[in-house]
């Protein structure tokens, strides 16, 4: 059986057992069977440069994460509610990288739960249910997440509690005022409705509105006007957390703030399913007072063991010092491709988090980033788009991705560039 029957067979069973709500990348999927650092490589042994994974931050199967795991099964696996050193070892080690205003942590398996579990806290600490999220936020699958995850696909949220705002746009230094307005008449609005603010929710460098992370600390004048509502503000730090940003291991910290809440996920065990949610322990004395959690298998030793090895990579890899330097060298090299395809609009993000947007004249050029999307699969390099009009090419490789990979993503960004027709 050829290749590609055997990939329209495994497509059929798919959709038979899985059924239709899923989606698959690409319009030719990619089977993948073995992954190793920035590779991923299919069933036919063709090797894939992945400039779009951040689940797997230091690189695929990274060997110290993965005899970690090994090691760790090996002994014992079990829950909190026994006593074990090295859940507790890990979360001496992660609360260090916070500001000291950050105390406590909780851990769950996704960041979907940690969301969850950050915006239970949020309304029990504030007596509020109104939470305030960007147009093209993602936040999780859980139902109450989905209600603020319009990057779904889902029909706006009519529930009564939430606000959408538009993601701040690249405007100098007014940047900050004008999405701080966006964030007050949101919660003004909620007010007049007899709506009591419980959170404003941002992935700290926005990605599935499009990537903006310019000018560092425009996000602090929306978190004052958050709080002067009477709302906590919780950084969502899923995706640009743990060094990608490639200054210090947090978003938030880029615009010198400190979150009343932090979540964390995909990244935190490169790969094994735990996240966790930080906060002020003022915050959790409350919640704990008036409500109990518990759950199975959040921060259980093989998770904790995980997580522990991706911290010990970061640190003696550098790899926060890579995706700063790296990323500026990528992002370098993409602007110098605006010279010869007009389709390039805008360059912006920050360490190894940069978006790409691509315009067609004045229009969001959607169509054209489908396009590129899959000639770039066709030549063995993973990438997807973002933004409210799919426009927006989303680069975020492993954190172990070096100058040569970046010389390869843009030499083969040239080439599928030439293959889009002019318009």
């Amino acid at each position: 059986m050829s290749v590609e029957n055997s990939t329209q067979d495994l497509i059929a069973r798919r959709n038979r057992l899985l059924g239709p709500a899923y989606r698959l990348f690409y319009e030719q999927p990619v089977q993948v069977v073995r992954g190793d650092g920035v590779w991923l490589y299919d069933q036919a042994g063709n090797r894939y440069l992945d400039a779009y994974n951040n689940v797997a931050c230091v690189g695929h199967c990274h060997p110290r994460v993965v005899e970690a795991i090994a090691r760790q099964a090996a002994i014992v696996n079990t829950h909190t509610r026994y006593l074990h050193e090295t859940v507790l070892d890990y979360a001496e080690r992660l609360l260090a990288t916070f500001p000291p205003e950050i105390g406590n942590v909780m851990f769950t398996c996704t960041g979907s739960e940690s969301n969850d579990l950050a915006l239970r806290v949020a309304r029990t600490c504030t007596g509020g249910t109104g939470v305030v999220v960007t147009k093209t936020a993602y936040h999780g699958v859980t139902g109450l997440l989905a209600e603020l995850s319009p990057s779904l696909g889902l029909p706006e949220p009519t529930a009564p509690h939430v606000r959408l705002v538009p993601a701040p746009q690249p405007a100098g230094d007014a940047t900050g005022d004008i999405f701080a307005g966006h964030i007050r008449a949101a919660f003004d609005d909620m007010k007049r409705s007899g709506i009591r603010p419980a959170a404003l929710l941002v992935d700290t460098i926005f990605s599935s509105d499009g990537v903006f992370a310019d000018p560092p600390g425009f996000l602090r004048p929306a978190v004052d006007a958050a709080r002067a509502a009477g709302a906590l503000f919780i950084a969502d730090e899923v995706q640009p957390g743990f060094g990608r940003c490639g200054d210090g291991l947090w978003g938030f910290a880029r615009h010198g703030l400190i979150p009343d809440v932090v979540t964390m996920g995909k990244p935190m065990g490169n790969g094994h399913p735990v996240a966790a949610m930080a906060a002020r322990p003022e915050l959790l004395k409350e919640f704990g007072a008036r409500s109990r959690y518990f759950n199975t298998f959040g921060g259980n030793p093989v998770s904790a063991a995980a997580a522990t090895a991706v911290l010990d990579v970061i640190e003696q890899e550098g790899l926060v010092e890579n995706a700063k330097r790296t990323g500026a060298y990528l992002r370098e090299r993409i602007v110098a491709l605006r010279d010869r395809h007009d389709l390039i609009h805008d360059v912006r993000g920050a360490g190894l988090f940069i978006g790409v947007e691509l315009r067609r004249g004045d229009a969001p050029a959607a169509k054209e980033t489908a396009q590129l999307v899959n000639g770039l699969r066709a030549r063995h390099v993973l990438i997807s788009a973002a933004g409210p009009n799919a426009n927006v090419l989303k680069v975020r490789p492993p954190l172990v991705f070096g100058r040569e990979h970046a010389d390869l993503l843009i030499e083969t960004l040239d080439q599928a560039l030439r293959d889009i027709p002019r318009g």
